[in-house]
């Protein structure tokens, strides 16, 4: 009887731990679990976070624009002509290196001011952004973010791009006072009856509105680059958040 009782017990727990498996292969564990809208949206902010800080300390750093072929800022194309006049000049190369120098120098000081401004924009991002971006494409949230900021960083970038250029140099001229100086002898020329008759064109490039232009356009190359990597590979999701978030995208 004894036995009989015993057979009887070890087949309901073996039936039980069969019942039990079948319950856990049809329901996944916790972090299978769909992800909640307020996880995709801390998601999302905390890839943007991180992905902000990185772009702007890549780019900050001593030569992270101008060791960078990708974003180094030369002379405004329609400068060209003029920088390949001067290379032939005694002394002509190094004055146009270090002008393009301290342009990337001035890029380097506005980039650092960003971080503030994304940070804001990222508090404000809203579940039904964060739904959007998840499901976009590589740079989306990049762009969400650049659409929010792009106004405010060129406000904040002039001034310190312009007071950079404004700082005396060797010889006691700036950056804009060489660049001054350089533009206007060539656009005498230009403006000459020679020059008219080979059709050079004038030359009114205000330097701190290109290197503006061009530092803000680097911010958001690298901030695109980060975002990516943050979707595409596990490696760079370093946080659980991130690994939670986007690796529902690896399947």
């Amino acid at each position: 009887m004894k036995n009989n009782l015993l057979l009887f017990l070890l087949l309901v727990l073996f039936n039980s731990c069969a019942e039990l498996q079948t319950l856990v292969d049809q329901y996944p564990l916790e972090q299978e679990k769909p992800l909640s809208s307020s996880e995709i949206g801390n998601g999302l902010k905390e890839a943007l976070r991180v992905g902000s800080i990185n772009a702007a300390n890549i780019l900050s750093s001593k030569d992270g624009f101008y060791k960078d072929e990708i974003v180094k800022i030369a002379l405004p194309p329609e400068a060209q002509i003029i920088s390949n006049n001067i290379r032939m000049i005694p002394g002509g190369k190094d004055l146009i290196q270090k002008v393009e120098i301290r342009l990337n120098r001035a890029a380097e000081d506005a980039v650092k001011a960003s971080t503030p401004i994304f940070a804001s924009a990222i508090k404000d991002m809203t579940i039904s952004d964060a739904l959007s971006i998840l499901q976009g494409n590589d740079n989306a949230a990049t762009l969400y973010l650049q659409g929010k900021t792009y106004n405010k960083l060129k406000n904040l970038f002039l001034p310190k791009v312009k007071n950079s250029l404004d700082k005396k140099l060797i010889a006691n001229i700036s950056t804009n006072e060489s660049w001054s100086l350089l533009t206007e002898s060539y656009n005498k020329v230009a403006n000459s009856f020679a020059g008219k008759a080979v059709n050079l064109e004038v030359v009114n490039t205000k330097l701190e509105d290109y290197v503006t232009n061009k530092a803000l356009n680097a911010l958001f190359l690298k901030l695109a680059i980060e975002e990516k990597q943050i979707r595409k590979d596990p490696l760079k999701r370093i946080n659980d958040i991130l690994k939670r978030v986007f690796g529902t995208l690896d399947k």
